[in-house]
């Protein structure tokens, strides 16, 4: 879903969302003075406590099936995602677009902007084909841009092949995808950008171990502004598990109804670990949020809690993308 109107919100009196698309409390007391308003992609924040501009652009959900000869003893499990997503009709456009030429045009977009940063919040490649990673990687090299990329749920996941979901994506990120982390942890990193603090967490599983939960605390501790970085959206009151599914309440094997059409394990009858529903409330709870960004649900949504919005970008196969500026001061 596309934005086709102004909608400006400050948190602790926000205005109306977008007609159709259920959002969290806004009406909460504004934590630590930030201010968000978004046009269509353009999203603009202001926090007093940050001294600094920044302007960075967030994309997800690439969804690139590149791949050669190399990817023939995988075909099996890459043939269902190899379909999907090689064409759409170009977000601002409207006129059809190729895979990859919405990667493309963003990264034309971003360099053209002079973004001081490039968060890949997941799903870029559709499968870690050798192929599809390394046209990924030789792009954003070509590109000149300061970049950081985490997975999605499917980046690492040849669907159907044997083994745990956690032995898989660590095997996977570590075979195929190393090259997109730069030397960086998958599961965890963070670097700091004209004075905000980038924190990339792995929450492909939905789920949060409690390394991650550890990480969070002290990234978000350091003192500035923090935007956090994810696939898959944290649960937020008025959507459902497999829209935000991180730490929903609902989550679990009731609600997985493609496990099998994806080929893999089921959610968990128990539903989330303790772990998770604690990163949640540890997000939510740190002064100098200034965002989550995630993607994922493949349209843009913004959605509020205690006075913190989180930012679900469209899927970039469209070309889509966030374009975000933050200033300090009022």
């Amino acid at each position: 879903m596309k934005m086709s109107r102004r909608n400006v919100f400050r948190f602790g009196a926000a205005a109306a969302a977008m007609a159709a698309v259920p959002r969290a409390r806004a009406d909460e007391t504004p934590a630590g003075g930030v201010s968000f308003a978004s046009v269509k992609e353009s999203l603009r924040f202001t926090m007093p406590s940050y001294k600094g501009q920044c302007r960075f652009m967030v994309v997800g959900d690439s969804h690139l099936s590149i791949d050669d000869a190399r990817g023939e003893p995988f075909r099996q499990y890459s043939g269902r995602m190899a379909k999907p997503y090689r064409s759409a009709l170009h977000f601002r456009t409207g006129r059809p677009i190729a895979s990859p030429d919405g990667f493309e045009y963003a990264l034309a977009e971003a360099k053209r902007m002079k973004v001081d940063f490039l968060a890949l919040v997941g799903d870029i490649v559709s499968f870690p084909s050798e192929a599809g990673v390394e046209y990924v990687r030789r792009r954003l090299d070509e590109s000149g841009l300061d970049w950081m990329y985490i997975s999605g749920n499917h980046d690492w996941h040849y669907e159907g092949l044997p083994g745990t979901e956690m032995a898989l994506r660590a095997e996977w990120t570590k075979k195929r995808l190393a090259p997109l982390y730069q030397g960086a942890d998958p599961m965890m990193a963070s670097r700091v950008v004209k004075g905000i603090r980038f924190v990339f967490i792995d929450n492909s599983l939905y789920e949060i171990l409690p390394e991650q939960l550890s990480f969070w605390r002290q990234e978000a501790a350091k003192g500035e502004p923090v935007a956090l970085m994810m696939h898959i959206p944290l649960y937020m009151p008025g959507y459902g598990p497999r829209e935000a599914g991180c730490a929903h309440p609902e989550w679990g094997a009731k609600v997985d109804p493609h496990w099998q059409i994806e080929r893999r394990p089921q959610w968990p009858e128990a539903g989330h670990t303790q772990t998770t529903f604690a990163f949640r409330e540890a997000v939510f709870s740190t002064p100098n949020l200034l965002g989550v960004f995630v993607g994922h649900v493949h349209r843009h949504f913004f959605a509020f809690d205690r006075g913190h919005v989180q930012c679900a970008v469209a899927a970039n196969a469209d070309g889509s993308f966030f374009d975000v500026r933050v200033n300090g001061g009022l």
